[in-house]
């Protein structure tokens, strides 16, 4: 079934009698060729690829809930590739290429709105750092502008311009960038992943994996014993938990991210904003919402749901920028939960057991990445070689000292 304005209109015409589900509800098969534990963004985006792509076969994704309950569906919907080291903006430049063609390939309503991102900056330094990363982002392919006070005050006049703190001196524009619908992205990855013939199996939890020689022979479930001649890991927050069944020990803390909307609004803010001076970004729903949130809670937490002290701190980031903002009221709160890695970067690599391969260590950067995430992981998995954009994210550069340090803040998860 394909969607079309067309079928939109016939189905109005007969009652909407002609829609059918997305996806099929398999039941597990005792073996496949490839298995994909987690089905978020990236665990569907791998299958997808996989399936059309590099025209793999017999291919299963398990989730331990349902498609898309995890961080896809608990995020900023925020898409960019505005990223300064060369272990990182190519990768993030594919992926917002991927972006770009990804509703027409998937044929799905993934609402992906290029409507720009512009991080602010509010020192001289800052400004300078900011005309560095965006001479970066062009030799690697991407856009970028480097704004004056004027230029931004002509976007978002309502901005704090005044404040003696953190005077607003410019900003690094990125009109490519935007947001995206979430759940949209999961719902059409999974759709295209089912019409290629990968089971998409839900309520189906891995507890173990059965290593026999040093390679992985299968997974263990909820729903039984599952062989499987290769394993990919894609499970964010999870990772640690998923691979200390496989005897591993990852460098990555869970910590909880926690995001904000506020009721419907006027229209007012076209783009996407990022406050320079703290760890704020905002933007507006097509309903009228303000989407917005700040860093990471300050401990380690499974838990999908953040605390106090973070809220205070979003709310004080938004108020310095934004000082409307404090006449508008929060709708509604949630948490996901982020795989912070050592040095703010991904992992995408095999392991040191044959045919187990690990996707992980997204902290922040996770949904931006779905597109490029999903075809290197497959890329990885189908032909035993990272793609060209993701040959940084080793899993032992950790140990040989070659860290890609995007903040340059150091090695400790909560600091990236």
């Amino acid at each position: 079934m394909r969607f079309s304005g067309f079928r939109i209109i016939a189905e109005a015409l007969t009652g909407q009698k002609g829609w059918r589900p997305l996806w099929r509800d398999p039941d597990p098969q005792p073996a496949y060729d490839i298995v994909i534990v987690g089905g978020g963004g990236h665990g569907l985006a791998t299958a997808y690829y996989l399936a059309t792509v590099f025209r793999q076969a017999r291919i299963a994704v398990l989730e331990k809930g349902w498609l898309g309950s995890g961080n896809i569906g608990r995020n900023t919907t925020i898409i960019r590739s505005n990223y300064l080291l060369p272990g990182n903006e190519p990768f993030y430049e594919f992926s917002m290429k991927l972006w770009e063609g990804l509703e027409q390939e998937l044929n799905f309503n993934a609402m992906v709105s290029q409507r720009g991102i512009l991080n602010l900056c509010h020192t001289d330094a800052q400004r300078d750092a900011y005309r560095r990363r965006g001479n970066a982002m062009i030799l690697a392919g991407a856009d970028a502008e480097l704004l004056g006070p004027d230029q931004v005050r002509a976007m978002y006049p309502f901005l704090n311009f005044g404040n003696a703190r953190f005077p607003i001196k410019g900003g690094l524009l990125q009109r490519r960038a935007g947001t995206a619908r979430h759940d949209g992205v999961a719902w059409g990855y999974a759709r295209g992943a089912d019409l290629r013939g990968v089971d998409l199996i839900q309520n189906c939890e891995v507890t173990g994996f059965r290593i026999e020689g040093g390679r992985v022979r299968g997974v263990e479930t909820s729903r039984g014993y599952i062989a499987a001649g290769k394993v990919g890991v894609a499970v964010a927050g999870s990772s640690s938990r998923v691979m200390a069944q496989a005897g591993m020990r990852l460098p990555i803390e869970s910590h909880a991210l926690q995001a904000f909307v506020s009721e419907g609004l006027k229209r007012s803010i076209d783009g996407v904003i990022t406050f320079g001076a703290g760890h704020f970004y905002i933007s507006q729903s097509d309903k009228g919402g303000l989407v917005f949130g700040g860093d990471i809670d300050g401990y380690n937490s499974y838990a999908q749901r953040g605390n106090l002290p973070v809220i205070e701190d979003v709310a004080e980031g938004g108020m310095a920028l934004m000082p409307a903002l404090g006449r508008a009221r929060v709708l509604r709160i949630w948490g996901g939960i982020m795989d912070m890695s050592m040095d703010g970067s991904p992992i995408i690599d095999r392991t040191s057991v044959e045919g187990l391969y690990l996707n992980a260590g997204w902290c922040y950067g996770g949904f931006k990445a779905t597109p490029a995430s999903g075809y290197a992981f497959a890329h990885l998995i189908a032909t035993g070689t990272p793609h060209p954009t993701a040959t940084a994210y080793r899993l032992d550069r950790f140990a040989r000292g070659h860290l890609i340090d995007e903040k340059g803040a150091g090695a400790q998860p909560n600091l990236h």
